[in-house]
């Protein structure tokens, strides 16, 4: 390819190739990028307002990170950040395609097992709650709040059950524990002393009618150990 352009200015673009190569796109992106594109953006929006909300944090953990790919927009704001998932094959493909000018941890970790080991003043969790039996959404939130230091910060993402009407039928076989944001706020707040909840449509994250929104993200401060 040449890469002399005609215009002088974009050719930063093979300076950032000969830095950090061509990026590949994770397992998960890889899907809504080909079969619906724009489920791509509505995806990475979560992770902007998790990386807004969470600037400037030392030591941040993300629970269920699938493929890590929309990882990078929360590590470009926060110090430190550990991604964990309980599937291998996602971690292995996370793994695989680490930028060592963007380093981060991935490791494989189940939520339901215990806590991840370190001193997290921040964490998120992003469609991930759905996924959890109603039987052991309580290990699952303890487990949460034990991976946090007092005082910190949890954000967590999830599909509202209104939603669940237009839900594919790949994601409904996978959604056993979609809530209403109000059933969302009181669950919430047996584990944390505040907890703020967000409505979500496509990519737009507002503060309206929980029955209208498509999506749903609680924000949650201090941890009740």
């Amino acid at each position: 390819m040449e890469e002399v352009t005609r215009e002088k200015q974009y050719g930063i673009l093979f300076d950032v190739i000969k830095k950090h190569g061509r990026s590949q796109l994770g397992l998960m992106v890889n899907e809504s990028w080909n079969q619906d594109p724009k489920r791509t953006l509505f995806t990475l929006a979560r992770y902007k307002f998790v990386a807004k909300m969470l600037t400037g944090n030392s030591n941040v953990l993300e629970i269920g990170c699938a493929d890590a790919f929309g990882t990078r927009l929360v590590q470009q704001e926060v110090k430190k950040i550990t991604a964990v998932d309980f599937d291998p094959v996602f971690i292995e493909d996370a793994i695989s395609r680490i930028n060592p000018n963007w380093p981060m941890t991935c490791k494989v970790h189940d939520m339901l097992k215990g806590p991840v080991e370190g001193d997290f003043d921040a964490l998120y969790s992003l469609d991930v709650l759905e996924h959890i039996e109603p039987k052991d959404e309580d290990s699952f939130l303890k487990n949460i709040t034990d991976s946090l230091i007092q005082g910190g910060v949890a954000i967590i993402g999830m599909p509202s059950l209104e939603s669940q009407s237009y839900a594919s039928p790949q994601s409904k076989e996978g959604h056993v524990n979609c809530k209403t944001g109000n059933v969302l706020k009181s669950t919430l707040e047996k584990y944390f002393d505040n907890v703020f909840i967000f409505s979500m449509n496509d990519e737009v994250i507002h503060t309206g009618y929980f029955p209208m929104a498509h999506y749903l993200m609680a924000l949650c401060v201090g941890p009740k150990k």
